[in-house]
């Protein structure tokens, strides 16, 4: 028996799914079809010397992708937005939930997580790579560190919420750890778990371009540096056109739809 708080009684009908409306993918189509118009009016106020526009930064994009550079460099940033994130999510959801649910841990480590939120992040990854070297490890180990605190602060405050009788009618029913915490703690805490995933994916890749521009032979941080050098803005914009669509893919294509499912129960 599944004591997740909200459930419906056993043989009632399933609820509505809340798929995407066509007015909603008429409405954000719309969206971007306005923003590639300022981007267009922009430009030929500002000049393409400043500020190239759309088209010939589809042109840089499609050069990039030809050559294969694309490609490599975003599979070498996503590896490592990848590794850290889940190194961010698994080390800051374990401190956050013990520091909610443990009163003596979180007097104890209140003041260091204080500390690492307000550590500039620069600090952090100049140290990991004069401590590790210029390496991979030094650079996930230095994002992974910068948004471990954030994560611990959104789980605290969410395990600090959860409902404790649910916790009582499990035990009373005699369901063993694993499942209470299955069935009815871990669906308690998935609202923090995505709102730290969400905040976490959108951190974890700006410092991942740091770290590349600072210390690594590859990746979009670091040829987002080479066009720097040239100055050359279509190819910078082609690149970060690139990535912000493979995480709004991420976002829409996996986080979303896990969300809805694992949340589906509140609507109920």
């Amino acid at each position: 028996m599944a004591l997740v708080p909200g459930a419906p009684p056993p043989g009632a009908p399933a609820p509505p799914t809340h798929a995407p409306t066509r007015r909603h993918f008429w409405l954000r189509l719309g969206s971007f079809v306005l923003l590639l118009l300022a981007w267009e009016a922009a430009t030929l106020i500002l000049g393409t010397r400043v500020l190239p526009g759309p088209a010939e930064v589809g042109q840089a994009l499609l050069a990039a992708f030809r050559s294969g550079e694309l490609l490599f460099n975003l599979g070498m940033t996503l590896y490592r937005v990848a590794v850290a994130f889940v190194l961010a999510m698994a080390c800051g959801a374990a401190i956050g939930i013990l520091m909610g649910r443990r009163p003596l841990a979180d007097r104890l480590l209140d003041a260091w997580l204080i500390i690492a939120l307000n550590l500039p992040a620069l600090v952090v990854m100049v140290l990991c790579y004069v401590w590790f070297g210029l390496n991979d490890v030094a650079a996930i180990l230095a994002v992974a560190v910068n948004k471990i605190p954030l994560v611990a602060t959104i789980m605290r405050e969410e395990a600090r919420s959860l409902d404790r009788s649910l916790i009582e009618v499990g035990q009373a029913f005699r369901l063993s750890r694993g499942r209470i915490f299955l069935r009815i703690y871990l669906p308690q805490l998935y609202p923090g778990l995505f709102a730290s995933a969400r905040s976490g994916l959108a951190l974890i890749w700006k410092l991942v371009l740091v770290v590349e521009l600072l210390g690594r032979p590859n990746g979009v941080g670091f040829e987002i540096r080479t066009l720097f050098n040239y100055f050359d803005i279509a190819g910078i914009l082609a690149y970060t056109v690139a990535f912000i669509v493979i995480v709004l893919l991420i976002e829409w294509g996996m986080l979303v739809p896990l969300e809805r499912r694992v949340t589906a129960w509140r609507r109920r």
